[in-house]
């Protein structure tokens, strides 16, 4: 290389030096003006060219000081070492520039994690140490050892680099995936299913944590936990709750396929229509963490596209006719219209179309393409006309029909007499007639239930088809004059909490007048003779359970309503968490031990979200500090049970006590009761007595179970723990 020429890379090669060492110093505060950005877009083109040169000459600087042979002539090992000079000031130049280019690409949103850091620092170090040996190897000190080391040094970062930046492309494991690619996990059965666990997540698993898991965090977003989830990203919320319409997951999802911003991003496996509508239909439903799918209606869009997800409750029914065309369904699936395999692996489609405002019959017309598959149509509620019923009867194979509170008369029932597979009609609230049903109902061989109730036809009407149609049941809903006489409805807690710090009143009424309450504090059942009548004298002064029934002559006694009473003397000046919640569960901070605000266990409170701190990975270790000196006998925290989610009693409850937060001493160590087996959602407090102590300062530590029990299906790992109030007494 010419000598001048020379002299200009090595000091644009010291000046890269120094620039990529500023850069890496003001990491933090680098801003890329957008005019330069396409320069650090550069770096996956670029980043070829160095690697190839580099790794040449690494392998090459190895054998530099190899012994000149016989027959080598000085010019040719002198021709050997200036062509490794120029090619070592080459590949380090390029490596350089390719640092450069990949530092201004990291300042960008969509990248972040620690893989991006493994990556940005293994290509600094193939510049550097490259860098390092093309100013070292002029030194008389530099010898084959070093070399050597250099050489390997050089070689391992390179192979890091090209390795991390794989996975920042290309996802975790993207090498030996087809090695190493699991079998597909057992499916659940949709009786224990979980929204979120076993529909949510999984697609969240499958299409998205290849980019957005800890170590890559693309956009700043975590999709491997629910906490991520809920938190969101650089860009902002992933969803806002009940807003499908709104929220980024679902805009996302739905941009074209060659927009920049379309997840996932082409070239990866996109969303099937069941997947993408799933998502809607949680959003939809406010985005609930434990959700259970069996808890929704039959009819819910949500539990009917589940079916083709879960496992099914009982063997699948076998068909006879074609899958439907991938492409088809998804086209078919709108805001308005739910297309869904029956069960999975069955080529059979569930139809639910909803929305009365948006219905017509062109929504029927539309499925023409998937007559044959079609097993299932709820068109609930819709204004569903007579006429209509010509586009039903087109689904050949059609088995369950709901048309519940439609505008049909019933004078077109005629029109689904091709439907001979039909076994379940539903008529609920229509305006059907006797005489309608008398003859169509004869074309129905394989009926087994038509729903009546509330329609036009008397008792004795559905009585006279009942017997004409003996193999077929005929639903007449409920008749509340031949049922048992009324039952009270259970008594209710007045009291505005009940929680309470000397004594109080118990106030628990009934809106019927002339009832009486009776009670009791034993655990035992109240009964009509011997329990004691609740007065406005009545008041307790201790934690109580009381368990109350209302009585009213000629009256059915209500069932049992269970109340319990909380006694909280004292509440801290100030409260500490000295290790973090867990990210789900948080309410509104420490000070919500000391609030009076209880939580409960319905998933579809608001107080399940609001008012329970988590804790899992870390024990709940609470400092509260009292201005003057109390005297404590009693510490009590009220806890969830529900072994079903993993949710435990704490494994182990310490309380400390003195004068100051150095001065203290442990006052008692509690070991809660575990469910022995499968055991009914409750909400418990966990007691911790001891003599009374003087204190200023109080501790509170409970460990979170280690081991979930060997019955439990999550055997082995760390339980859940959650509390919502601590009691001081």
């Amino acid at each position: 290389m010419n000598k001048r020429l020379l002299g200009i890379a090595e000091q644009a090669l010291f000046a890269t030096v120094i620039f990529v060492l500023v850069l890496l110093a003001f990491a933090d505060r680098l801003t890329v003006p957008v005019w330069l950005q396409p320069i650090g877009r550069m770096h996956p083109l670029f980043l070829h060219f160095p690697i190839v040169i580099l790794l040449l000459t690494l392998v090459m600087e190895v054998f530099r000081f190899r012994p000149v042979r016989a027959g080598q002539t000085v010019e040719t090992v002198s021709a050997y070492r200036q062509f490794l000079d120029t090619l070592l000031l080459v590949g380090t130049l390029s490596a350089g520039l390719t640092v450069v280019m990949g530092l201004f690409l990291a300042t960008e949103d969509d990248y972040s994690g620690t893989t991006l850091q493994w990556h940005k620092w293994s290509g600094v170090g193939v510049f550097l140490v490259a860098a390092f040996i093309y100013w070292a190897r002029q030194k008389r000190w530099y010898n084959a050892p070093l070399a050597r080391v250099g050489g390997l040094a050089g070689v391992v970062c390179l192979v890091g680099a090209g390795h991390y930046g794989a996975t920042l492309t290309h996802g975790d494991n993207f090498l030996f995936e087809p090695l190493s690619r699991p079998e597909e996990p057992e499916r659940v059965p949709l009786e224990q299913a979980l929204v979120y666990d076993h529909l949510v997540q999984p697609i969240f698993e499958q299409k998205c944590v290849s980019c957005h898991n800890p170590g890559k965090l693309k956009g700043g977003l975590n999709l491997t936990e629910l906490a991520g989830v809920q938190k969101g990203g650089k860009s902002g919320k992933l969803y806002v709750s009940g807003r499908p319409d709104i929220s980024l997951l679902l805009q996302r999802i739905h941009l074209p396929l060659e927009e920049k911003k379309h997840m996932p991003p082409i070239g990866k496996s996109q969303l099937t229509p069941q997947e993408a509508k799933l998502l809607a239909l949680w959003i939809k439903g406010r985005a609930q963490a434990n959700g259970r799918v069996a808890d929704l209606p039959a009819t819910d869009s949500l539990r009917i596209i589940a079916a083709g997800f879960l496992a099914p409750s009982a063997p699948v029914e076998s068909f006879d006719f074609d899958e439907p065309d991938e492409d088809v369904v998804r086209q078919l699936n709108t805001d308005y219209r739910t297309v869904a395999r029956l069960a999975y692996g069955s080529p059979a489609l569930a139809v639910n179309l909803y929305n009365k405002a948006n219905y017509s019959p062109d929504q029927l017309a539309d499925l023409s393409p998937i007559r044959e598959q079609v097993v299932s149509l709820s068109l609930n509620k819709l204004p569903v006309k007579d006429a209509d019923l010509k586009q039903v009867s087109q689904f050949e194979n059609l088995q369950k029909l709901d048309l519940n509170f439609t505008d049909i008369t019933g004078q077109t029932l005629e029109l689904l007499t091709p439907l001979k597979q039909l076994k379940t009609l539903a008529l609920a609230g229509t305006s059907v007639r006797y005489e309608d049903l008398v003859g169509p109902l004869k074309a129905f061989k394989n009926l087994q239930t038509v729903a009546l109730w509330n329609t036009r036809l008397t008792p004795e009407q559905i009585a006279q088809l009942q017997k004409a149609y003996g193999k077929v049941r005929f639903v007449a809903g409920f008749n509340g004059a031949a049922a048992e006489p009324i039952r009270l409805n259970p008594p209710q807690l007045k009291n505005a909490s009940p929680i309470f710090s000397g004594s109080t009143r118990v106030d628990i009424r009934h809106p019927v007048r002339g009832v009486q309450i009776r009670y009791t504090t034993d655990g035992s059942e109240p009964d009509s003779l011997r329990s004691p009548v609740l007065t406005a004298q009545t008041t307790i002064s201790q934690p109580t359970q009381i368990k109350a029934r209302a009585f009213k002559a000629g009256w059915y006694g209500s069932s049992t309503a269970t109340f319990d009473y909380y006694r909280s003397t004292y509440k801290p000046d100030s409260v500490r968490l000295l290790l973090p919640f867990n990210p789900v569960h948080q309410a509104n901070g420490p000070q919500s031990f000391f609030d009076g605000i209880l939580g409960t266990f319905n998933a579809n409170s608001p107080a399940w979200a609001n008012n329970w701190m988590g804790f899992r990975k870390n024990e709940m270790a609470l400092l509260s500090r009292f201005a003057k000196p109390v005297t404590i006998s009693s510490v009590a925290l009220r806890i969830m049970v529900e072994e079903e989610t993993s949710i435990f009693p704490p494994g182990e409850v310490e309380i400390w006590g003195g004068a100051g937060p150095n001065e203290l001493k442990r006052l008692v160590t509690v070991k809660p009761r575990q469910p022995g087996g499968k055991e009914p959602h409750t909400l418990q407090t966990v007691t911790c007595s001891f003599g009374p102590q003087s204190v200023s300062w109080l501790k509170i530590v409970a460990r979170p179970l280690k081991q979930i029990p060997a019955w439990h299906p999550n055997k082995g790992n760390q339980a859940l723990l959650l509390v919502d109030e601590v009691f001081l007494n």
